[in-house]
């Protein structure tokens, strides 16, 4: 049935004829019935894990698939289809369920929404969801959700419990190609990986480096490289950098792989799990199909959803609803000629790759900047296929991947999401943290992080997404920092004065990057704000959870790097956290304007009463689930406080 890359390799069943294109065949390597070591999920009851691989055969002369860099450079099959095989795992319940998907996204191949919604213990339990305990709370199986994960990206290499796809290489074809390295370590020489291998050994390489993201490159006299073979070189660092010093490699490379087809690959198989009976996997076509991602994966649905692929080949909607979480206004460097789909443009690093470009909202607004008109939308509109629209960021994203260009203009000037989207900021959270974090130091960082975990606000915006797309019920209004609020603010003046907490307007800067350049070079900027805080360095806008609504501490979006790490830029996704002081002449002996624990919670039972009080009305407002509230309400009462030493 298939050929070339696929051919021989799996023992696919047919689904359709290729020459119909999209999902043409399923493998299942395993069933695990019931799965999670045989754990029931309240009425849903047991489940069942499907592993298997499938295999997707596009026209590249479709529209739809068209917009796939490359495709038509592709090896073809005998019906002149373009093949990938890509990974999927299935969790489904074995009597019934909802009927809906919820497909994640995986993270660099990773599982991580067990980690934020069901608070499994850590990444490699919600990776293996094999263990009763890996489900960690249950939520998401005792909604009833059939969870779905399918390999998207084409460029990782193969491991255990690493989901991918595999796509076609252009043998042959050559171009240049650049890699940006940050070590964080004083090792040398350093040996490092290479996306794509060189066209030749040494070649025309250049290897240069540069002390922060602004600063110029160099060539030092000891800055010297070498090819241990294609794939991989071994650098000698020279001396006067830090461990932040920031390499950036240079090369004629060869064999780009078509990772555009990962788009395609997760269209076509939940297109295929929703609408056809005929070898499904689930037994009977879903109901619905929501799509939720993870930052590098959230920024992937945004770039799905721009290039029109919930439109599938057939002109049918994919998924009826969409929650990208902590992607910020990023997209991914995916769907171009040698792209690297791990990149992430931050304050130091790999802010010249093509992952956060314009546009940067979902409305379609006009760029003066770059004469273009556009939006994350377009496409879906012209097809009547958009999804509704959650989008969820920490207080990370506003400074760290330009989240106010959300809810702006490229001039700086407010724009209203459309009436199927809504964006929530959860106030002074950090990027990522798992359940059960706490405040620590790491080298890199100049203050403590900040360990604040966002499952809670995230299961009642999924319960809220589910009924907006069954019921009509109207979700939440947005809960962001906004210029016509008075809430989205510049970086002059942001934070009182507090101690440990002097910000420097760090932040990740918004660029127009001419790409015709190697290096790209910035031609232009977009103005960035940030939330208004108040007089404790705490964001007024956005989700408040009790945390922040009755603080034991200032919870910031920001941290920065520590002397020897490229200090002056932002520690990557991490936010920071300062206690309060804990008696008023503590207080006033550290010269800490915020007033202390013991003159905000007077009384024994003052931080409790007031943590209720603010629970309750996040219930009420929807924002939180009962269950999460009285969980908060008991943690205050017994002193469990968001991952710092007990309080009152």
């Amino acid at each position: 049935m298939l050929t070339g890359m696929a051919a021989g390799a799996f023992a696919f069943t047919a689904l359709v004829s290729t020459a119909q294109a999209e999902m043409v065949g399923f493998e299942v390597l395993s069933v695990e019935s019931p799965a999670l070591a045989g754990r029931a999920f309240g009425d849903v009851g047991t489940v069942e894990k499907i592993v298997g691989r499938a295999a997707i055969a596009l026209d590249p002369a479709d529209p739809r698939n068209a917009v796939i860099a490359d495709i038509d450079l592709a090896p073809k099959n005998a019906e002149g289809l373009v093949e990938a095989v890509a990974d999927v795992e299935i969790l489904r319940p074995i009597a019934g369920g909802n009927g809906t998907i919820l497909l994640e996204v995986p993270n660099r191949g990773r599982k991580l929404m067990s980690i934020l919604f069901d608070e499994t213990a850590d990444a490699t339990s919600a990776s293996r969801l094999e263990q009763a305990s890996d489900a960690g709370n249950g939520f998401l199986l005792s909604q009833g959700y059939t969870l779905v994960w399918v390999g998207w990206q084409g460029d990782l290499p193969a491991g255990p419990q690493v989901l991918r796809i595999e796509v076609p290489t252009l043998e042959g074809v050559t171009g240049l190609s650049r890699e940006e390295f940050v070590f964080d370590h004083m090792e040398n020489p350093v040996t490092m990986p290479l996306t794509y291998p060189a066209a030749a050994v040494p070649g025309d390489a250049e290897l240069t480096v540069r002390a922060g993201p602004d600063d110029k490159n160099e060539q030092p006299a000891d800055l010297s490289f070498r090819f241990i073979d294609p794939q991989q070189v071994e650098i000698d660092r020279p001396d006067g950098f830090d461990a932040g010093a920031i390499y950036e490699l240079i090369y004629t490379a060869k064999d780009p792989l078509v990772l555009g087809m990962g788009f395609a690959g997760v269209r076509d198989v939940v297109a295929f799990l929703r609408n056809e009976t005929e070898g499904n996997p689930l037994g009977e076509p879903a109901t619905h199909a929501y799509a939720h991602g993870v930052s590098q994966s959230g920024r992937f649905l945004r770039d799905y959803l721009y290039w029109g692929f919930n439109e599938d080949e057939r002109g049918r909607t994919v998924f009826d609803a969409m929650n990208p979480h902590i992607p910020g206004t990023r997209r991914t460097y995916t769907n171009v000629r040698f792209a690297q789909t791990g990149r992430n443009p931050s304050s130091q690093t790999d802010r010249l790759y093509e992952a956060d470009q314009f546009p940067f909202t979902y409305a379609v607004t006009d760029d003066p900047v770059s004469g273009r008109r556009d939006g994350l939308m377009v496409r879906c509109r012209l097809t009547n296929t958009c999804p509704k629209v959650i989008e969820t960021d920490s207080e990370v994203e506003l400074f760290g991947s330009r989240g106010s260009l959300l809810v702006t203009d490229t001039q700086g000037n407010h724009v209203d999401l459309p009436p199927d989207v809504r964006a929530y900021m959860i106030a002074g959270h950090p990027h990522f943290a798992g359940p059960g974090s706490v405040a620590s130091m790491t080298d890199a960082c100049a203050l403590s992080r900040n360990p604040l975990h966002a499952g809670a606000p995230m299961r009642a915006l999924l319960v809220a997404l589910d009924q907006w797309v069954k019921q009509g019920i109207e979700p939440p209004a947005s809960r962001y920092p906004m210029l016509a609020h008075g809430t989205l603010v510049p970086a002059d003046g942001l934070y009182p004065e507090i101690p440990d907490l002097a910000y420097a307007g760090i932040h990740t800067p918004a660029y127009l990057i001419d790409y015709a350049k190697m290096p790209p070079e910035p031609v232009a900027s977009y103005p960035v704000m940030f939330p208004r805080v108040d007089a404790d360095g705490l964001s007024v806008a956005g989700i408040r959870l009790p945390v922040i609504e009755v603080p034991l501490a200032t919870y910031t979006g920001w941290n920065p790097r520590a002397e020897g790490y490229g200090a002056g830029a932002l520690c990557t996704n991490q936010g920071a956290v300062v206690p309060f002081a804990k008696t008023r002449a503590e207080r006033l002996e550290a010269g800490d304007p915020r007033p202390s624990v013991e003159e905000r919670y007077p009384g024994e039972s003052a931080y409790a009463d007031q943590v209720r009080e603010a629970s309750l009305r996040l219930v009420a407002e929807r924002l939180l689930l009962p269950a999460d509230a009285e969980a908060m309400i008991a943690a205050a009462k017994a002193g469990e406080l968001a991952g710092l030493a007990p309080g009152p």
